[in-house]
């Protein structure tokens, strides 16, 4: 699959087994997002453009690299919060924008609730945050959101994802990269990922 990036990392892996294990209890589980985040995002930013500068070190001006790209976190309300506080470790300047979209556990389809983005754009990369790319229904709609929104770059990061998922988001918004901790192997008859980690958000607010 194009544009689809699965980590290989041992810590991810070690982290993600951790995350899986039904004995795992919800703080624990929040602290295992929280660190899967930071690592998955160092991963998805590794082509963010920079600019050359220069800063005096104790010894001597020395060249060096700023960043010249606007970042935005969206989490995708409420699994995704988890995975915010993770990457503001790494970037404590990026903008968080809250868009709120659920499935419908009938139809399986996504119903968005909640969207507070301003009329423009005010970054110039976006992330966005579900710990799990199941169906893919959150994701594609939170896409077309963005899209309207006017941002150029999209990208999607996720703990665990399942092949149906990817597909929908390849076949709507081929342009995203899709940056995942596992691809597992299916969706059960009821949406959840198999073998997966059951309900990401109950999980972690301890609402199962």
């Amino acid at each position: 699959m194009s544009n689809i990036y699965v980590s290989s990392h041992p810590l991810i892996a070690h982290k993600l087994t951790k995350l899986r294990d039904v004995n795992t209890e919800p703080k624990k589980f929040r602290e295992l997002v929280r660190e899967l985040a930071g690592l998955l995002a160092y991963e998805a930013t590794a082509d963010l453009q920079i600019e050359e500068t220069h800063v005096q070190t104790p010894l001597q001006v020395t060249p060096g690299s700023t960043l010249i790209e606007k970042i935005g976190l969206v989490p995708i309300l409420r699994a995704g919060l988890g995975m915010v506080e993770g990457i503001w470790e790494l970037m404590p300047s990026a903008e968080v924008w809250h868009i709120g979209i659920y499935r419908d556990e009938k139809t399986l389809k996504p119903v968005e609730y909640y969207n507070k983005l301003p009329t423009e754009p005010t970054v110039s990369v976006c992330l966005i945050l579900d710990p799990m790319l199941a169906t893919g229904g959150s994701a594609v709609a939170t896409v077309d959101v963005l899209k309207r929104w006017g941002v150029k770059r999209i990208k999607f990061v996720g703990l665990i994802g399942a092949p149906e998922g990817v597909a929908a988001m390849q076949s709507r918004h081929p342009d995203v990269p899709i940056h995942l901790g596992a691809l597992d192997h299916h969706l059960n008859e009821h949406g959840y990922i198999v073998p997966g980690l059951g309900d990401a958000g109950d999980r972690q607010f301890g609402t199962a």
